[in-house]
């Protein structure tokens, strides 16, 4: 894929234009609208989805968009960037004879004729008197607010930045998913009355003690944290960035031209990793290479991340670790020496481990490194509320989300590893909407006793 660079915030415009309305007509009459359809099975959200495509077809947008966000409050989001080969479409019976039916593309024709209408489709229920806190504003917390505003609770969400939406607002590049969608998700849920208290940090501008004694119940929602360090030498040079950050720099801060021509080195494997490096592409580097440690078969990235990267002109190179990262007289980058890895026995995780082999350092030049590496975890604050975790996992009942302490639940990336949950948007907004439910069920019999 070629790219312009001539002007940097056309190549941070959408890749995709989305389907015309011929298009989304031609491809909902496609649709066998199975009995026991298979795609909704695979959607983590259970979106009925022959129902929201029959309706395309009928000409009713707004009853699709309806039935779509009924079921995932992050509708539009998801729309662009769920992995829908490997749930929805990859479970279309069309794929024994045909291609599949393009869900996520009519999902976001659905969802943008909404957005383009102003369409507002759900009302606050009947006030119960019980209140909530969200600690986090992302996608799972977004997702049990609209759930609790909806059973009549009075939602209120803490979230630490200056707006909210988590991953969906600041770290998924723009031109996979525009600011301006997670901003009318986050409007649906303001409109039922949810209070959203942005540059609120618990522990500083309000204690966990504070909100377990005045909300009826609390909902952990906080993802993930920055990136860890590579524990190498050069971390602190100038040109050496955190993935996290500079994707959030794409859709947040003017972009200038410091990039243009620059050699970028990202470290890791994963969806952010994938995310920083094409958008180097489009800052104008010249040269893109992303290192990893293991081989294609265990990066965690999605397959169509993959690819999309490849198109764009990313060299990977596989087997391959940084051993220190180099910088000249004035502290800034110049390479970066990195060692050959082979695959030894498997961990615990399932996945062989990556083993030096001695005597294979080599060196590439660079004038900025991403460090992509995964994602430390909020430990601190977590254990400001006491909760049992496994090295920042919080531990939940599956059934429930109930953490260790009764009034406090827990969903979305900060219950996701040690075999719990999936770390995917879809993921986070069905957590999200069972988690309110389970705090539902905690408190209904408290308050239908004073009704």
């Amino acid at each position: 894929m070629k790219i312009n660079h001539t002007n940097i915030d056309l190549n941070f415009q959408e890749i995709h234009p989305g389907l015309s309305q011929n298009e989304a007509l031609e491809e909902a009459n496609r649709c066998l609208y199975c009995y026991d359809a298979p795609c909704i099975k695979a959607c983590p959200t259970g979106i009925d989805i022959p129902s929201f495509i029959k309706k395309i077809a009928s000409g009713n947008l707004k009853g699709s968009a309806k039935t779509i966000m009924t079921a995932n409050p992050m509708g539009a989001s998801c729309s662009r960037v769920c992995p829908t080969e490997e749930l929805c479409e990859g479970a279309c019976v069309l794929n024994h004879t045909a291609k599949p039916i393009m869900i996520g593309n009519l999902q976001r024709y659905a969802t943008d004729w909404a957005i383009k209408n102003e369409v507002d489709f759900f009302e606050p229920g009947t006030q119960n008197g019980k209140r909530v806190a969200i600690v986090g504003g992302g996608p799972a917390g977004l997702s049990a607010a609209r759930e609790l505003a909806r059973l009549g609770y009075k939602a209120d969400i803490f979230e630490a930045e200056e707006k909210a939406g988590g991953l969906n607002t600041f770290g998924i590049v723009p031109f996979r998913l525009p600011m301006a969608i997670s901003d009318w998700e986050i409007e649906q849920v303001e409109k039922l009355g949810v209070t959203i208290h942005t540059k609120t940090r618990i522990g500083k501008d309000l204690s966990a003690d504070e909100l377990v004694n005045s909300y009826d119940a609390v909902i952990l929602a906080i993802g993930m944290a920055h990136v860890p360090d590579l524990g190498i030498e050069g971390e602190n040079l100038k040109g050496v960035y955190d993935a996290i950050e500079f994707v959030r720099d794409t859709k947040t801060k003017p972009l200038s031209h410091q990039f243009f021509g620059k050699k970028a080195v990202v470290i890791g494997a994963g969806n952010t990793a994938i995310d920083a490096a094409t958008s180097s592409v489009r800052l104008g580097a010249g040269n893109v290479k992303i290192l990893y440690r293991r081989t294609s078969e265990e990066m965690t990235a999605y397959a169509f991340e993959y690819e999309f990267a490849k198109q764009d002109g990313v060299e990977f190179r596989f087997l391959t670790a940084p051993s220190r990262i180099i910088g000249d007289e004035q502290g800034r980058v110049i390479g970066i020496e990195c060692i050959k890895m082979e695959l030894g026995e498997p961990a615990e995780d399932g996945r062989r481990r990556p083993v030096p082999i001695q005597g294979s350092e080599f060196i590439l030049e660079a004038d900025m490194v991403i460090k992509a590496n995964g994602q430390a975890r909020f430990v601190g604050l977590i254990e400001q509320f006491n909760l049992h975790h496994d090295d920042g996992v919080v531990k939940v009942d599956s059934a429930s989300y109930q953490t260790s302490n009764e009034k406090v639940f827990a969903c979305g990336d900060v219950i996701f590893g040690k075999g719990q949950g999936e770390a995917m948007v879809v993921s986070a907004a069905q957590q999200g909407k069972e988690s309110a439910h389970a705090v539902h069920r905690s408190l209904a019999p408290f308050f239908a006793e004073t009704v």
